[in-house]
């Protein structure tokens, strides 16, 4: 008893090490909520020109999931998180002193390619450490202490642009990467203890058909592919609001002040902090409800701004604003039933893949939803309420597309999984076959 608590501890303990880079991750990435309208200002550019700082940055970062997820297979997590908190600390340093808007656009693009090596690495560390039960939770509550970074991204950040201006602010983020890359290479074994992977996977890597394989391997199963929508339907808007069009909508289009907006985007990283664990834990127990979570708060938060934006034709109430907001920040802890699909489907030779295709949906989403926004503001001229209210509406459209692919994957993994069933297969969660599952020619149980 005495060595499994030990050995637990000692696992929780380097977890915690390679979230610490995951956490600067999330300040980097979502920086840019609170500095969009600096950021413009700066640069002199238009809101079409800002959304391509997030489709660069979040572009790469979506670009780069499968690669990172082969790598992490290959290499191990611990490589991987001390070249991503590195590659961050340099970009956040160039962004800092940038003084033209190409320099400002390369310094993103290489910060996206820094995140896009952390998450999947830190889930790869944590599926070697962890039992599948714990797992579910584990990945909630790295998405959790992630929110840290967001929290930071907020108020604090705010007053420190204010207080210390735009250059000592970036530069002081480049450092903190740089001494939580130190951390990794210091702290973390050499080679961590990971699942087991089989020899074939090797040959698999040596390839670029071997590459293709392992993809397509990892998109065929049913789990990695409901998993995918579930990530790609319940974080677009959240992300969206959170990353870049939040401050401009509340300041420019509802009037509020900066330090109001701040306030909004903080209140909702701290639900996200709250709701994570919850949610970790109740998909843990019962994995059942990982899906239908996730469809119900999707459909919440479309509907939700659906009929605020078309309901008001002044300024959204602040409570009622708030409350919106608050729902839809759920959508980021909820996509990380995603990652539970794709691990409880795959095997561990190819986790590290199938969590990298699922963690490429969300941002894709987000990136699609960010650039329809700022070109709608773009179209229509101006940023007044009304144009953002129509800005807003199209990029909520997007995960109302997400949605209806996610309900759609659903029942089609649900009438596969019912059929192995029924053949004496073993599936990963058992299910029970209802009357509005698809196959209805079949004997419906209870």
């Amino acid at each position: 008893m005495t060595t499994l608590r030990g050995n637990r501890a000692i696992a929780i303990w380097r977890w915690g090490i390679a979230v610490a880079v995951y956490l600067v991750a999330v300040f980097h990435r979502t920086s840019l909520g609170v500095a969009g309208l600096q950021a413009s200002s700066r640069f002199g550019i238009s809101p079409s020109q800002l959304s391509i700082f997030i489709l660069l940055q979040l572009g790469i970062y979506a670009g780069m999931q499968i690669p990172t997820g082969i790598l992490v297979d290959r290499y191990g997590p611990r490589r991987l998180l001390v070249v991503a908190a590195c590659t961050m600390g340099v970009a956040q340093s160039l962004f800092a002193v940038a003084d033209s808007y190409p320099l400002a656009l390369a310094a993103r693009a290489v910060l996206g390619l820094g995140d896009a090596l952390t998450f999947v690495s830190v889930l790869r560390f944590a599926a070697g450490q962890f039992s599948p039960n714990r797992y579910p939770v584990v990945v909630s509550l790295t998405g959790t202490l992630g929110q840290i970074g967001n929290v930071v991204a907020t108020l604090p950040l705010t007053a420190l642009l204010h207080s210390a201006g735009w250059t000592p602010t970036f530069l002081s983020a480049g450092l903190l990467s740089l001494i939580s890359g130190a951390a990794v290479y210091l702290l973390l074994p050499r080679s961590p203890k990971l699942q087991h992977q089989p020899r074939e996977a090797a040959v698999l890597l040596g390839s670029l058909r071997g590459v293709g394989r392992r993809v397509n391997t990892a998109w065929s199963l049913a789990g990695t592919r409901v998993g995918f929508w579930v990530h790609f339907g319940s974080m677009s808007t959240s992300l969206t609001f959170a990353v870049l069009w939040g401050v401009p909508f509340m300041v420019e289009g509802q009037r509020m002040s900066r330090n109001a907006a701040s306030t909004v985007l903080l209140l909702s990283v701290l639900v996200a902090i709250l709701v994570g664990p919850p949610i970790g834990y109740l998909t843990g127990r019962h994995p059942v409800t990982r899906v239908p979570l996730a469809i119900g708060t999707s459909l919440v938060t479309v509907l939700g701004w659906y009929a605020v934006l078309a309901g008001f034709s002044g300024p959204i109430p602040y409570w009622l604003l708030l409350a919106l907001v608050l729902v839809t920040t759920t959508g980021g802890p909820v996509s990380s039933i995603g990652f539970a699909l794709a691990r409880d489907y795959n095997g561990p030779a190819i986790v590290g893949t199938a969590t990298g295709v699922v963690n490429v949906a969300g941002f894709v989403a987000s990136i699609v939803a960010c650039l329809s926004l700022g070109w709608t503001l773009d179209l229509l001229g101006s940023q007044t309420l009304g144009s953002y209210r129509l800005a807003f509406a199209v990029a909520v459209t997007v995960q109302a597309l997400g949605l209806a692919q996610m309900v759609r994957w659903w029942l089609l993994a649900r009438r596969g999984l019912l059929r192995a069933l029924e053949a004496g297969q073993s599936v990963p969660v058992p299910i029970v076959r209802h009357r509005w599952d698809l196959g209805a020619g079949d004997r419906v149980g209870s």
